[in-house]
């Protein structure tokens, strides 16, 4: 009995009190990830070939 209660709560809930986005504003942020996470991808291959290069270099300082 609860578990009916509870679906019932959830759906009332998901179809009349949440705001969706409309088609517009989740392209927009679709596209805002995804620039977001190309900058991010960017400087963490940035910060690996720079750690790399650092790395050779200290190890061939020894070698």
């Amino acid at each position: 009995m609860k578990l009916k209660i509870y679906i019932e709560e959830a759906y009332n809930e998901l179809v009349h009190k949440v705001s969706w986005p409309t088609w517009k504003e989740l392209q927009n942020s679709a596209f805002v990830v995804m620039v977001a996470s190309f900058i991010i991808a960017l400087i963490v291959f940035v910060m690996d070939i720079s750690f790399e290069n650092i790395m050779d270099f200290v190890y061939s300082l020894f070698y």
